[in-house]
């Protein structure tokens, strides 16, 4: 069975296991192959995919799942890097890119595995042409979720974007804004709930769905899936590529099996992205 636990109790996790590593006395260690590979995932979708694998498929594959659920994009990749986590399954290839130019992280990302697309959603709006002047529209506040906001509202029309080339736009890069919109920046987590408290807010699938949100039916407007860069994936620290475990995982993500459950569970809020 899958051992699902919360990003508080990964280092706790982890500090048990060395120990029992350190304290084995006469008895012979296990090799990595027969340890559980530990992986943090957001709740939603990729812990439930995850949970899929394990119930469905991870038995034949002689493959034992330990998934650590996070409720935000930070400390993943720091457990993953400090070792509490064998891989992780939350970010895109940009934010990832991101992170590593910011905290030195050597990290390598595998196949894409799903898109989740980012909506514009609204409390008080069901049409975005609705948008009142001088709206008030969170965003995301890490560097590429907010720029990925920043152009779904500029291919909607709702501002223009000066020409950034390769880097990130921000919103100082807003060069033309005819509803004179107030940009906020909210942690991504925390943005289902800033729904009361503006006139609408870009939110990231997954925080989205775990917001009893469909991204299908409530979004005003959806990110384009089609070559969109943005597709979810596993992560491993450079050189854990080759662990048994992670190819068997990184195998099973990409089976017939759970495209299939990603088409049938999340009805178009979920993308296989392959």
């Amino acid at each position: 069975m899958i051992r699902s636990t919360r990003s508080a109790l990964a280092a706790v996790g982890a500090a048990a296991l060395l120990g029992l590593t350190a304290c084995g006395g006469g008895e012979a260690e296990l090799s990595a192959a027969d340890e559980p590979l530990r992986v943090g995932a957001s709740p939603v979708p990729h812990a439930e995919i995850l949970r899929f694998i394990d119930e469905e498929l991870a038995q034949d594959a002689d493959l034992d799942l330990d998934v650590v659920e996070f409720t935000d994009y930070v400390q993943p990749n720091v457990a993953l890097d400090d070792g509490s986590l064998d891989a992780n399954y939350f970010q895109t290839v940009p934010y990832l890119e991101e992170q590593e130019a910011n905290a030195g992280y050597d990290f390598t990302a595998l196949e894409p595995v799903h898109i989740e697309p980012l909506g514009l959603y609204s409390e008080s709006l069901t049409d975005v042409a609705d948008l009142p002047d001088g709206a008030t529209v969170a965003i995301p506040n890490d560097p590429t979720n907010a720029a990925r906001a920043l152009r779904l509202l500029e291919a909607n029309d709702l501002l223009t974007l000066a020409d950034t080339g390769d880097a990130a736009p921000t919103s100082l890069d807003i060069e033309e804004n005819p509803k004179n919109l107030e940009i906020t920046e909210v942690e991504a987590a925390q943005l289902p709930r800033s729904l009361a408290d503006v006139d609408a807010a870009v939110i990231n699938g997954n925080y989205a769905i775990d917001a009893d949100l469909s991204p299908a039916e409530d979004a005003l407007v959806l990110e384009e899936a089609e070559g969109n860069p943005n597709a979810n994936l596993l992560v491993v620290r450079s050189g854990d590529e080759d662990d048994e475990r992670i190819q068997q995982l990184e195998e099973l993500l990409h089976s017939d099996e759970v495209r299939q459950f990603i088409e049938e569970t999340y009805s178009g809020a979920v993308l296989p992205a392959f």
